[in-house]
Formats: structure tokens, sequence, C-alpha cells
């Protein structure tokens, strides 16, 4: 009789409970809520279960446990045009009323001058030139105190945000996802290496040594004792295609398990890791979705995605359709 009645004792205490806790106990047990319950999300779970479980034939020991990913496009917005170019242009303004001594060519004086459409003439090249004056003949200290200022205070046009905030918040759970079943997690980008440090850590928890991108040459100077490393106008790593399986072994030293990027310029690091011969996935970000982000694709200026696609569905990698997997998009939707 008492073991009955303290067995009724429990069942009401339980049944008293609020409704909205045994909710929160099941979305906890979700490690990507912000995906919806779809055929793609449940391929990354069990892939990341399998290569994380002991005994099981696809288990990958730790140290093997390395994922890579690309930034612009795949971990945070790049529309209409990739971030890091337009803290180019704001800084490449502001160096010309200090008389910067890289400011020679009409396009950047133009540029300098508010002529947009002059500057946009140069197109590519127009653009890189305004990386490199943005980027360079400055210490890395100036160069990190301009940049954290621009994060701070620059705001995007259409979703009246900063940068920092458009970040996918379904990229950054699958970022945690993977650390907590004690992956590795690495940038490998287009994007300067020196740009992408000042908030890779902050917003998406990877630090600075794993954090991989477009590289310019740098020098140590001693200007009277006051030691300092200064970036120079000469590139020393471009990080794009062919470029990011090279960074990996370079500066990684492990072929990726899992990578995941969103455009051409991700390819051969999808190529190079599917061909490891642990367990490994490959995963591409379509933009699909023109109503919460951007719809683009095979003939977008910025993130084309053509040959990867085809690849991909050829090879059957996972093919992420943001519409249809992302339940939301941005955290502030």
């Amino acid at each position: 009789m008492k073991n009955l009645l303290i067995l009724i004792c429990s069942l009401l205490i339980f049944s008293c409970q609020p409704k909205h806790q045994e909710v929160e106990i099941i979305a906890a047990e979700d490690p990507l809520p912000s995906w919806n319950d779809t055929p793609n999300k449940k391929s990354i779970i069990e892939f990341v279960t399998a290569v994380t479980t002991e005994g099981d034939a696809k288990f990958v020991p730790v140290a093997e446990r390395i994922a890579t990913f690309d930034n612009d496009g795949t971990l945070w917005c790049e529309q209409p045009l990739y971030f890091e170019f337009l803290f180019s242009i704001d800084a490449v303004r502001y160096a010309g009323k200090e008389n910067h001594a890289l400011i020679t060519s009409p396009e950047m004086k133009a540029l300098v001058a508010g002529d947009m459409k002059t500057f946009m003439q140069r197109g590519e090249k127009g653009l890189m030139e305004a990386l490199m004056i943005s980027h360079t003949a400055m210490s890395v200290d100036e160069f990190n105190t301009l940049t954290k200022s621009w994060l701070d205070t620059a705001v995007h046009k259409r979703f009246g945000k900063k940068y920092g905030e458009l970040t996918y918040q379904p990229m950054v759970e699958l970022l945690q996802y993977l650390r907590d079943k004690q992956f590795k997690t690495y940038i490998v980008s287009g994007g300067t290496t020196a740009f992408m440090r000042n908030f890779a850590e902050g917003t998406y928890g990877i630090p600075p040594e794993q954090t991989v991108g477009t590289m310019f040459a740098a020098e140590f100077v001693d200007k009277d004792g006051s030691y300092q490393v200064n970036l120079k106008p000469q590139l020393f790593h471009f990080d794009d295609k062919e470029g990011k399986p090279v960074a990996i072994y370079q500066f990684i030293g492990r072929k990726p398990i899992l990578a995941f990027g969103n455009s051409d310029g991700d390819l051969q690091m999808l190529q190079w890791t599917s061909t490891n011969s642990l367990p490994n996935l490959e995963l591409i970000l379509h933009h699909t979705d023109s109503v919460r982000e951007y719809a683009y694709d095979r003939e977008s200026h910025i993130g084309k995605l053509d040959k990867a696609l085809d690849e991909g569905r050829q090879k059957g990698w996972v093919i992420v359709d943001m519409e249809k997997d992302f339940k939301t998009v941005f955290s502030f939707q």
C-alpha cells in the first residue's frame, strides 16, 4: 500500500508540471532547432551521430574530426556585395581624406570623391585594388581597430542590421553541434584572414587560429623600440577555388571529413574532402529564399553557384535548400 501511495503521488506531481516545461525538454533534444525537419537535416544528424559513436562502422577518432566552412554566403549573407568589399569601399574613402599614398588611380580617386559610377567601371579589378588599399600599408593593430569600428557602426541597407547580425542562425547551430561532438571547426574562405579574425570568434565561436582566408604579406618592424607587424600591399595567398584545399593542407594539415560551401569557389574544397578515406560529408547551401534573404545561383555575380551545383547533385552531396531547410534564416527574424 505504501509503495502504491508513493507511485500515485509521483504521478500527480509529474502531471501538475507546466506543459511548457515538457516542450522545453523536447526542444533541448534537437541539436538544430532552426532547421526544418527535412531529409537534409536528417542526413546531417545521422552522419554526425555515426562518426562520433564508438563501435559504429563509420566512427572517426576525435583528432580526425575536421570540419571546414566557407564564410561569405555560407555562414553569413553576401549580397548585394561581399561585406568585406563594402568595408573596403568605406575604408578607402576614409583613407583618401588622409592622403593615402596608395590612392593614385583615377578610379580610386573617384571612389574617394563619391563617384561610384566611375569607380565601378573598373569592375572586379577596382574592388581588388580597394581591398589592397584598405588592408595594407598599416600595422595589424591599426587594421584591427579600423575593422572593429566599421563592424560596430556599419548597417546593411536592406535589413537595417549590423553586418555581424546577418549570420545564418541554422549554421551557427550546426557549428556548435559539431563542436559539442568534438569536431574542430574551421573557416576556409575567400575573405581575408585579417578581416575575419575580427569577428569570427565572437560570432561563430571559431578562434583566430582556426580562421583561414586570403592573406597579404606582412613584415616585422622595429620603430625605435616600438615593435609591430605591418601589412604589405602584396598578395601572400589567395584563398579561393584551388587555393582552398592548398590552404587546408598548408595551415590545417588534416583533410576534412565535413566541408560546407555555397558557390563554385568552394568546389575544390568539397572535391578534396570527398577523397578522404574516412567517412565524409559534403554540403552546399543553395540560396533559394528571396523573401527572407536572397535567391541566386548560376547567373549571380556574387556567390555564383553553377558547376558545384551540378557536381553536387551528380555525386549525391547534400544540397541545403535555404527556403525549405531553414526554419529561421537570421536570429532577428
